[in-house]
């Protein structure tokens, strides 16, 4: 990976979005809902707290993850879509 991340951000490749319902329908591309979770592919060093000590992450690279609908901002690394956030923006690891 050629991204990075800085402090406590994390790097994040979504899910793919449903392709068709439980029952079989197929989503059009203007139905489908954006993804909520996805796999973690950079982590930053940590957080640094006031005291000027790292606070380490607790997520790691490879981590399974549930984030916020709307939860940080996309970008664009070699061809494939991403979202940085920070560790925060996480709800929690599947």
């Amino acid at each position: 990976m050629s991204i990075r991340p800085l402090a406590d951000r994390i790097v994040v490749k979504p899910a793919a979005a449903e392709e068709k319902t439980k029952s079989g329908l197929f989503i059009p591309d203007t139905a489908k809902e954006k993804p909520q979770q996805g796999e973690i592919v950079a982590v930053g060093p940590g957080k640094v707290a006031d005291s000027g000590t790292t606070i380490p992450m607790q997520l790691k690279v490879g981590d399974k993850v549930l984030y916020g609908k709307y939860s940080g901002t996309e970008i664009s690394v070699d061809g494939s879509d991403l979202l940085i956030m920070r560790e925060s923006d996480v709800f929690a690891i599947l």
